[in-house]
């Protein structure tokens, strides 16, 4: 089963929805745990449910449930915490939330999980992928777009 990954900062709205277009993504799976912010941009939840419609032919879920809670969140960002600190938070609270229960595999065939870092080498949705392909039969295949 293919699954996408993507981080919608340092990308202009043009190069973000050709990555997805190109890719046949059918759902962007938002994992942030917050998806309104202003320092979105083009990426708060209300336009990425209009651009993916109209752009991709696609769709848009949000799931906080892929999401750290912002009591691991912050301290991360803060610096207060390193990211090896951050990893092992992140992947009890997956384990905890049994996330491999609760995710549909039709939402990740095809489904690109989307988060803010441009790169996937230190953010949670490469987390969230690899969790998955440990705890669950889904046997997913990832590609990060960036």
């Amino acid at each position: 089963m293919n699954v996408y990954t993507i981080g919608f900062t340092k990308k202009s709205a043009q190069s973000f929805f050709t990555l997805l277009k190109k890719s046949n993504v059918r759902t962007l799976v938002d994992v942030r745990l917050n998806n309104v912010s202003q320092l979105a941009g083009f990426a708060k939840k209300d336009d990425l449910k209009y651009f993916l419609r109209e752009i991709c032919d696609a769709e848009y879920v949000h799931v906080p449930d892929l999401a750290p809670t912002k009591d691991i969140l912050e301290p991360y960002k803060d610096g207060k915490i390193t990211w090896t600190a951050y990893e092992d938070k992140f992947l009890n609270l997956m384990a905890r939330r049994n996330i491999e229960r609760s995710v549909r595999p039709q939402l990740l065939d095809q489904g690109c999980l989307l988060c803010s870092e441009h790169e996937p080498h230190m953010c949670h949705r490469r987390l969230v992928v690899e969790y998955l392909n440990k705890n669950s039969d889904l046997n997913l295949t990832v590609n990060h777009l960036f």
